[in-house]
Order: structure tokens, then C-alpha cells, then sequence
């Protein structure tokens, strides 16, 4: 009895780890310093995680990392929002640099196993146009993004109608004027198909008002649901953004405390020191011995198997 109590205990353990959010300063050479927040159910041997990139607007550029949460995800993460993600968010002096945006995620993704079919990036303002140019720099990465009142420094813009976009901009904005939007739309629109655009444009809403998006269930509800793994590329047209949604973006929520490491990450799981994998669909030999850093002689070779056996779904494989 004691030794299956002990078993169920350590079976368990990662959905007992809580969150835990760092702050990565210096982690990457000529790069931006940024937080990494880890979801508390972070196990790689039963699923990987999305990933959510965060940029914020010229209010929050410096070299004081703590403002990145005066708002955004990871505010509404200490706000108690649940965000089943990675949530990466990086401090910009000036202008983003999207080279430098996936500098990042590659860092990510060499020390955590990741969904690379679920990158996600939103920003507002500056971060709106670090949005827009990401996402037409990466347009086969990206999953789904959302610019709030921002525009684009980019020339070429035509990637955007490969990827699930969402712009949001007020006509009362005094800052960034609702026309840098539309000159992204006129943009996308000379190239072709614009199917997977949703274009809000609010009347007689300010520039502040936007930020109100990051705390609310639907932003996350319309980013997970995109994939690049799916058979048809769509945009959820489902959802909306007005000025009554926005009103009620602080509902339910409460201030709560996040679990600060001030220091670089070392995460209990890592691509690179797992012992065990399981099956997912979608997998075969080659991704996985790629994943994980191996061969599919060694995977065969730990595993008992040949190179054109069937793998199942939930199978457990040796890595080591």
C-alpha cells in the first residue's frame, strides 16, 4: 500500500509544481532581457506548451525590467488570468527587432519542449507594430496574432495573409492614428486573399483603452484556437471585440501573487535531459530523435524497435 501511495505521489508531481515566472536578464548575448513565465503543469512527457510572445508598447522601453508588468500578459497573469502557456515577454529600448524576438524563442525552445505549431504574438501600440513586423517576417511560425493600435515599419507585408490576424484600433486615438491600421489592411489587401483578417475598428476609443485586451478569456480563447498543424488554415470569426467587452475586462479578476525568480531559468524538465518521451499525434521517428536532440538508430536501439515500426499514441519511449 505505502509503495503505491508513493507512486501515485510522484506521478503527480508536475501538476503540484506552481508557475513560475523569471526574470531572464543578460541570457542572451546583444539581446533583449525579458520574463519567462512557466505554467505550473509544465511536464514535457505528457504534453508540450504553447507559446506566448508579448510586446509592449514605448511607455515600458528601458533597462528597468520590472515595468514590462505594469500591464499585459504578465500582469493579467498576476491578475489571476489562467494562460496555459509559455508567456515571453521582452523589453525593448526602441523599436523591436523581430530577429531578436525569435532569438528568444529559439532560447526557449533549446531549454523547454514547446508546441512549435502554437506561437502566438500580441502587442500593443509599439508593440502593435512589433507585432505586425514578426509576424511578416515569420509568417510560417507564427500561429495567430493580435496588434492593438499599432501599424507596421515593414515595406512587405503580404506574409500577414498567410497567418490568422487580428487588428484592433480606436478611432479616438491620439497617439497612433487608426490610419496606420488601415494602411496594414490596404497592404494586406493589394496582395490578395484576406480571409484570415478581422479588422475591429472601435469608434470613440482611445489609445489606453486597448490594453484592457490582455486580461480578457476571449484574446487567449481566439490565439489557442489556431494551430499550424491544422488541415485548413481559418481565422475564428466567432469571436468580437466592442466597447462592452472591453468594459467588462477586469470582471472576476483579483490581484494575486506570481512566483518571481529574479534570476535566469533552470527548469526541472529540459528537452535535452528528458528520459522519457510519450507519443503524441503527429509524431514519428525522425521529429522526435530531432526534438530531443538524438538519432532514430539510438531511439530504435533504446526502444526495442525498427525504423519502420508504428508508433502509437501515448507509446512511452527511452530518449536515454
Amino acid at each position: 500500500m505505502r509503495k503505491i501511495l508513493i507512486f501515485i505521489i510522484l506521478s503527480l508531481f508536475p501538476l503540484m509544481l506552481s508557475a513560475q515566472l523569471y526574470a531572464c536578464r543578460d541570457s542572451i548575448k546583444n539581446c533583449y532581457d525579458f520574463w519567462l513565465y512557466v505554467p505550473k503543469d509544465y511536464n514535457p512527457a505528457v504534453c508540450e506548451k504553447p507559446v506566448i510572445i508579448f510586446l509592449h508598447g514605448k511607455s515600458l522601453c528601458g533597462t528597468d525590467l520590472s515595468r514590462v508588468r505594469e500591464y499585459g500578459c504578465i500582469d493579467a497573469l498576476g491578475m489571476g488570468r489562467n494562460i496555459d502557456a509559455f508567456v515571453i515577454a521582452p523589453q525593448a529600448q526602441s523599436a523591436w527587432n523581430p530577429e531578436k524576438i525569435m532569438q528568444i524563442y529559439d532560447w526557449t525552445k533549446e531549454r523547454y519542449t514547446v508546441d512549435t505549431n502554437r506561437l502566438y504574438v500580441l502587442g500593443m501600440s509599439m508593440g502593435g507594430y512589433g507585432t505586425i513586423d514578426f509576424t511578416a517576417t515569420y509568417p510560417d511560425k507564427v500561429a495567430a496574432a493580435i496588434a492593438l493600435c499599432g501599424g507596421a515599419t515593414k515595406k512587405q507585408l503580404c506574409g500577414l495573409n498567410d497567418v490568422p490576424l487580428w487588428i484592433v484600433h480606436g478611432t479616438a486615438d491620439n497617439l497612433v492614428p487608426v490610419r496606420a491600421s488601415e494602411k496594414v489592411v490596404d497592404s494586406m489587401c493589394s496582395c490578395g486573399d484576406t480571409s484570415l483578417l478581422i479588422f475591429d475598428r472601435l469608434e470613440k476609443v482611445n489609445h489606453s483603452r486597448l490594453a484592457r485586451v490582455f486580461y480578457l478569456d476571449q484574446t487567449y480563447d481566439w490565439l489557442f484556437s489556431h494551430s499550424l498543424s491544422d488541415s485548413i488554415k481559418t481565422s475564428n470569426h466567432i469571436y468580437s471585440m466592442t466597447k462592452d467587452i472591453l468594459d467588462k475586462a477586469y470582471k472576476g479578476l483579483h490581484r494575486t501573487n506570481l512566483d518571481v525568480k529574479d534570476s535566469k531559468p533552470k527548469p526541472y524538465y529540459s528537452a535535452t535531459d528528458l528520459e522519457y518521451y510519450y507519443v503524441k499525434k503527429g509524431d514519428n521517428l525522425n521529429s522526435i530523435a530531432a526534438k530531443f536532440h538524438t538519432s532514430v538508430d539510438k531511439l530504435c536501439q533504446l526502444n526495442h524497435i525498427h525504423k519502420e515500426s508504428i508508433l502509437r499514441i501515448g507509446q512511452k519511449l527511452r530518449l536515454r
